[in-house]
């Protein structure tokens, strides 16, 4: 794998469009309920991205894709598609995925957010997921390995009773929306590419309540569990600094 490792200048310009993608999300909070289509979502969002912070929507027209955002709602668990038809419900779960580019550079975020009341085991999944990203954040470092992401995401992942998508992963991510290297959300711990500074790449693991096998629906983007189990993903832009790591995609309101 080629990884291009970004100067301070470089990061400067992907921590501006990671603010623009958790605001956002941000933003969407209050619109996600009941009733809702996420066709609707969708549409706040361009606007936002468009009209207000003046940023490129970097999902529309990529590789034929139509929209703003990725919405999947429960059992899908990546690329769903925003639609007129897709109306949420209570206790529906919905992960909400956006991208901005702002002066050439790419912020890639991702969260889950709960319609009404969640079940026991959906809120369960859901908080599963955001804490083994955490983890697997936690690890990036000078020196760890690309393995230790992987390794702390699925050993909290399965000691929870979930399963990790093994289809899916995270990217390195800059001037090019998916680069290398690629983040796997399992592995060995002391395995893989070692970590340096100036490395950009997203951490973005998909847990299953169920088995981890997947199903891409016939429009071709569409990710589901073969099971048809609840699924849920959270996902930020991560640079490697001095001694650690930078969030560059910080919700104001979330992790």
């Amino acid at each position: 794998m080629h990884v291009k490792i970004k100067t301070p200048e470089q990061i400067a310009k992907m921590r501006e469009a990671g603010r623009l993608a958790a605001e956002v999300l941000e933003l969407l909070v209050e619109h996600v309920k009941p009733g809702v289509t996420t066709e609707e979502l969708d549409r706040i969002a361009h606007d936002h991205i468009v009209h207000v912070q003046k940023a490129v929507p970097a999902n529309v027209g990529y590789k034929g894709y139509p929209k703003t955002l990725c919405t999947s709602v429960n059992h899908v668990i990546c690329h769903g598609i925003p639609s007129s038809t897709k109306v949420l419900k209570d206790g529906d779960i919905v992960n909400i995925d956006v991208t901005v580019i702002r002066d050439g550079w790419h912020g890639d975020t991702s969260r889950m957010y709960f319609v009404g009341q969640p079940s026991v085991l959906a809120r369960r999944l859901v908080d599963t997921t955001l804490e083994a990203m955490l983890r697997g954040i936690a690890q990036v470092r000078p020196g760890a390995t690309l393995g230790d992401i992987g390794h702390a995401i699925q050993r909290h992942a399965e000691s929870n009773g979930f399963s990790v998508v093994r289809e899916y992963c995270g990217h390195g991510i800059g001037q090019i929306y998916h680069e290398d290297p690629q983040v796997l959300h399992y592995g060995q711990a002391g395995s893989g590419m070692r970590l340096e500074k100036g490395m950009t790449f997203t951490v973005e693991p998909m847990l299953n309540a169920g088995k981890p096998q997947t199903r891409l629906l016939p429009d071709g983007w569409t990710v589901v569990t073969r099971d048809h189990s609840l699924s849920a993903q959270w996902e930020h832009t991560i640079v490697v600094t001095d001694d650690g790591h930078e969030i560059l995609t910080p919700w104001p309101q979330a992790a």
